[in-house]
């Protein structure tokens, strides 16, 4: 007869620690709930967005995201010149809490000197008469003055309209079948022209709830059709949903993001995304006389702080040398925007192919908008067709 011999282990549990363990967890779980609670609730001009947290990432330069990668593998930081391998810091937490860059007065002049801040902006082409004494600029008025009623001019659209019919353009070789591959839209929507408004003649009442850059934006998207290229054109009111919601001018973008986001889901076929806007500068310099007739200059706006920049600014810099060669002087050039005081992505973040356009001044009539807009349209073909050859897989061959 054998015997077995069980050994047995006793495992001591200190009824206190799970006691801790279970009030931990669930003061954790009431604490997250709180938080996003709070979150959720705050009006949103409060709540935390993709804008302002781009706003705290700006003060941070590259270099500084390169040196955290390089605590895990210092083979990051070898890559960087040796005056840029120890960060400074002090000087980030300094800019952080009073927006002064040590390295540019111009940050501190920008907040002490009224209008100065608009010289923050970086010209990265420069067309004809473009220099940083007259830079484009968008003014900023209370939502009182932009929502003030004013009467618009009906009969100056219509006399655009019938010049801009006068040239016909010839039946298009190619076209996209229908698919709308061009979205356009315009963030500060209520941006007007006071040839277009009775009466009015300060540039800062130059807004108007539909007679203003949305109809720049209709008429681009006919000329495109005209071409060949389909276009789909969003005249959403921006403005009026900043009122209802209680939010500041600057948000614009956050309110429009929200539109492109949702279009692009919808269509997939969308590859371009255009957003058209009014430049605030004078007659002189928002003109330009082409074979005998009057155009409303362009000038391309494109966000520095965001990772489809480069693509972004070559659409930009081809589109300017094609409107050099075909319109001389219609395109004023590039300028560059970013750093604390600007959106610095104007939603050119959400594709390769997006661009920001300022079309004309204040003093722009709709019959010069309108023949920019054909021009743009025309030169845009030129530049889409091109770019879908050399994308297009070549013929195969047969065996």
């Amino acid at each position: 007869m054998r015997r077995f011999r069980s050994e047995q282990m006793i495992i001591t549990v200190n009824g206190t620690s799970i006691k801790k363990m279970v009030m931990l967890a669930i003061l954790g779980v009431m604490m997250m709930f709180t938080v996003v609670g709070a979150m959720t609730s705050l009006k949103p001009e409060y709540r935390i967005t993709s804008s302002s947290v781009n706003n705290i990432a700006t003060y941070f330069p590259g270099e500084a995201f390169v040196q955290l990668l390089s605590f895990e593998n210092h083979y990051f930081s070898q890559v960087l010149p040796e005056e840029k391998r120890k960060p400074k810091y002090s000087s980030m937490m300094f800019e952080m809490m009073t927006s002064v860059n040590l390295e540019d007065p111009r940050s501190l002049l920008g907040s002490e000197l009224p209008g100065f801040s608009i010289f923050d902006s970086e010209i990265i082409v420069a067309g004809e008469g473009l220099d940083y004494t007259n830079m484009p600029y968008e003014s900023a008025p209370p939502l009182e003055v932009m929502l003030a009623e004013r009467e618009a001019s009906v009969e100056s659209l219509g006399q655009a309209e019938k010049s801009s019919e006068a040239k016909p353009v010839p039946p298009p070789k190619m076209t996209t079948n229908g698919k709308k591959v061009i979205y356009i839209y315009h963030t500060h929507t209520h941006e007007s022209y006071l040839p277009a408004l009775k009466g009015v003649t300060d540039l800062n009442a130059a807004f108007h709830p539909t007679v203003n850059v949305t109809k720049v934006g209709e008429k681009l998207a006919e000329e495109m059709e005209k071409r060949g290229i389909g276009a789909e054109v969003n005249t959403e009111d921006f403005i009026d949903k900043l009122v209802k919601n209680g939010m500041k001018y600057y948000q614009a973008y956050d309110v429009s993001r929200k539109t492109v986001e949702e279009a692009m889901t919808k269509n997939r076929d969308l590859q371009y995304f255009i957003d058209i806007h009014r430049d605030t500068r004078r007659r002189n310099n928002t003109t330009v006389t082409i074979n005998g007739s009057d155009y409303a200059r362009i000038v391309f706006i494109i966000g520095g702080n965001n990772a489809k920049y480069e693509k972004n600014l070559q659409i930009a810099k081809d589109l300017h040398e094609l409107l050099q060669q075909k319109y001389p002087g219609l395109s004023k050039g590039i300028i560059q925007k970013k750093g604390a005081g600007t959106n610095g992505k104007f939603n050119q973040d959400l594709s390769e192919n997006a661009i920001l356009i300022e079309f004309g001044g204040v003093d722009n009539t709709f019959e010069e908008l309108f023949r920019t807009a054909s021009a743009v349209a025309d030169v845009f073909s030129e530049y889409y067709w091109q770019a879908e050859k050399v994308q297009s897989p070549p013929p195969k061959q047969k065996q």
